[in-house]
């Protein structure tokens, strides 16, 4: 891959008006976009989603589905119908292989949320959790390998550990990214482009520094540089 198709630009914005100005104001310099529960949830943001697919883009589509194994297996493939690149569901054996059958065989790559970026492990502590964010992560980086889930969603801090768990094939893709300087924002687990990539990530998800710069190309075609160095 390309450092600009590693690239995820995350459109968290409120309409599906909001998304198409940005993605015009971004035009060719972004060539890989997810759409978040705000945004496919906003009236017509299916719809966008597919406009975006013919338009010759890449969609991840943000949902992290969680329910009994029959909903997410029916919610998945509804969802591989639109024709959109990865989709999330959360990291429990049951729902990863719920949507393991609901995707078939398809072109769709499931992303499994290990443990999400803004937790801690004072956070899982508070939610009942007896192990920390280390130990949660590889336990359901195992538990999504036996399943054949395609990838991962997990913080930077856990590449390392985690690719020899997962082995070469399958994706880590990666929030909690911030370019040097930027504000880390409700992020508790960051790193830099740079840092990521170096790490192992295949993929990173950058949302606000690029969607609320001055210039989003421009800022966008810097995480991309940052991609190239590592």
């Amino acid at each position: 891959m390309t450092p600009q198709e590693r690239l995820i630009v995350a459109l968290d914005v409120e309409s599906v008006a909001d998304a198409r100005a940005m993605t015009a104001t971004l035009g060719e310099a972004v060539s890989f976009f997810k759409v978040g529960m705000e945004l496919a949830y906003a009236p017509g943001g299916f719809d966008f989603a597919r406009e975006l697919k013919a338009a010759g883009k890449r969609v991840f589509l943000d949902l992290k589905l969680h329910d009994i194994g029959v909903t997410v297996e029916r919610a998945t493939r509804q969802i591989a119908r639109l024709g959109v690149d990865f989709l999330t569901i959360h990291a429990f054996a049951q729902t990863m292989a719920s949507a393991r059958q609901g995707a078939s065989d398809g072109a769709l790559k499931l992303l499994a949320v290990t443990v999400m970026t803004s937790y801690d492990d004072a956070d899982l502590k508070e939610a009942g959790y007896a192990c920390g964010v280390e130990d949660l992560v590889a336990r359901r980086a195992r538990q999504a390998r036996a399943e054949r889930v395609d990838g991962l969603i997990l913080s930077p801090l856990e590449l390392a550990a985690i690719r020899p768990i997962a082995g070469p094939d399958m994706l880590l893709v990666t929030p909690g990214v911030r370019p040097a300087g930027a504000d880390v924002g409700d992020q508790k687990r960051v790193m830099t482009p740079r840092q990521a990539v170096a790490a192992s990530a295949d993929f990173i998800v950058v949302g606000r520094p690029i969607t609320r710069a001055m210039d989003p190309a421009a800022a966008a075609k810097a995480v991309i540089d940052e991609i190239a160095e590592g």
